[in-house]
């Protein structure tokens, strides 16, 4: 191969490598506002449901401090049971 065969397999490369990383920041650049979509609808949602919660709390105080009550025991005898059967394997 000669020195002006291999100058211009280098200027392909070149270019080749240029498209390719053209094309991967295109592909970031549109994975980046599809997930900034996703966010702003997560939020929507989050607010939403925030709302309902709150509306919910407020006509059912009793019921909404038996339902935290209860997610709350639930949850700390997950928790026991699981340190428990860390403390096993140790």
């Amino acid at each position: 191969m000669n020195k002006i065969t291999a100058k211009r397999k280098v200027a392909q490369a070149k270019r080749k490598a240029k498209n390719v990383a053209s094309k991967a920041e295109k592909n970031v650049e549109q994975t980046r506002k599809q997930a900034e979509k996703e966010v702003a609808k997560i939020k929507k949602e989050m607010d939403k449901s925030i709302k309902k919660v709150e509306s919910f709390v407020k006509k059912n105080p009793e019921k909404a401090a038996l339902i935290s009550a209860g997610i709350g025991t639930a949850l700390g005898a997950s928790l026991a049971v699981f340190m428990k059967a860390k403390k096993k394997r140790k």
